[in-house]
């Protein structure tokens, strides 16, 4: 019966979420049991296509990810995938009328991943947008549940939240994406001569999408809250970490959060909520 097979298959997502990404799956957790597995269908989706565009050395990606784009769309199509990540992420797009336009935004950005190596500053617009911001408003469909309104109050929050995320990952993993794959994100910048002055500026940017992203947050539902927050608090601690390295520091080292401090993060951000002093 099809019950066991969506059970293997969010099963599958889950262990994705798990196995990549330590600070997703704790803030996971802190969502309410009902929005555990959409979100993790949703992390299993956006990771499997990221891994095409940035793991698979010696392949052919172009192909491998137009597969994956040709499969997802048959999965939203007939409403099952063979594909367990995308049969589990199929039935959430179809649970909480995510608009396909998202979908389609994403999985544009990572194609752009192979064929851009220098981002100006309409691409990188663009790029933030389908890689971060839509992943923000899929998760946000399922948060709001089908309430439109809160929806679109959310929606500008969701996205800078997103931009966010992205932009720290940008300067968190500089050394890989750079020396090893060749991509220089940020608009005007040349990585291997990154100065303060560049670093300061795009430091100001990531700190306007945080506090903007805050104010959303503390409007989203009981159900959702802790857990975004713990997303938030983690890459805001982050982010801290980077600003006080110098800029140099950026292609010689991936700045990490150790795992017993992101427990320890876990611990205040739930007093923060608790106490609703963040």
């Amino acid at each position: 019966m099809k019950y066991l097979f969506d059970r293997v298959s969010i099963e599958c997502s889950r262990l994705t979420t798990k196995t990549y990404s330590t600070s997703f799956s704790l803030g996971i957790l802190f969502l309410a049991r009902p929005l555990r597995n959409p979100i993790y269908a949703i992390y299993g989706f956006v990771r499997f296509a990221d891994e095409i565009v940035d793991s698979f050395q010696g392949y052919n990606k172009k192909e491998l990810l137009a597969t994956f784009r040709n499969d997802t769309e048959a999965a939203l199509r007939d409403k099952i995938s063979l594909n367990p990540v995308l049969n589990a992420f199929q039935a959430v797009v179809h649970e909480y009328g995510i608009d396909r336009k998202w979908i389609d935004i994403f999985l544009d950005s990572m194609e752009m991943d192979l064929y851009f190596q220098t981002y100006n500053e309409e691409s990188y617009k663009k790029y933030i947008l389908g890689s971060a911001e839509a992943v923000g408003l899929m998760c946000l469909h399922v948060f709001t549940n089908g309430d439109t309104g809160l929806y679109e109050k959310l929606k500008p929050y969701a996205m800078r939240l997103g931009a966010a995320f992205q932009k720290v990952n940008f300067l968190r993993d500089a050394q890989a994406d750079n020396l090893q794959l060749g991509r220089t994100y940020f608009p005007s910048v040349n990585l291997r001569n990154f100065s303060k002055a560049d670093k300061e500026k795009i430091e100001k940017e990531i700190a306007e999408d945080f506090a903007e992203a805050l104010k959303g947050i503390k409007m989203l539902p009981a159900s959702s809250k802790k857990g975004v927050y713990l997303a938030y608090y983690y890459y805001w601690v982050l982010f801290k970490k980077i600003k006080k390295l110098p800029a140099e520091k950026i292609l010689s080292e991936r700045i990490r959060i150790p795992n017993y401090q992101k427990l320890v993060l876990m611990v205040e951000s739930n007093v923060k909520c608790q106490l609703n002093i963040f």
